[in-house]
């Protein structure tokens, strides 16, 4: 009962960061390399070969890296700031 509940959280969490990383993905005022990497951390976590926590540990590595972009808007790195918070807590 409590995994089902787990679970469900889980995939609640990365639903709610896939529809923030698609609004990145999309937003023609961010630099294009920055909508990549949300493409990216989009397909990493709708992959069905890991555990929910394997993925988001992928994503959040993704996150990481572009994080250190100078370009980055400041409205997207809070965005980004925040999905990272909303996975890390997914575990496996």
């Amino acid at each position: 009962m409590v995994r089902k509940k787990k679970t469900e959280e889980y995939e609640a969490r990365i639903k709610q960061a896939l529809m923030v990383l698609g609004e990145i993905s999309e937003d023609s005022t961010t630099p294009r390399n920055i909508r990549r990497a949300a493409k990216d951390s989009m397909n990493a976590l709708q992959s069905g070969e890991y555990t929910p926590a394997v993925r988001a540990s992928n994503v959040i590595s993704i996150l990481d890296e572009i994080l250190q972009d100078p370009n980055m808007p400041a409205y997207t790195r809070v965005k980004l700031w925040n999905i990272m918070s909303l996975i890390e807590a997914i575990k496996d």
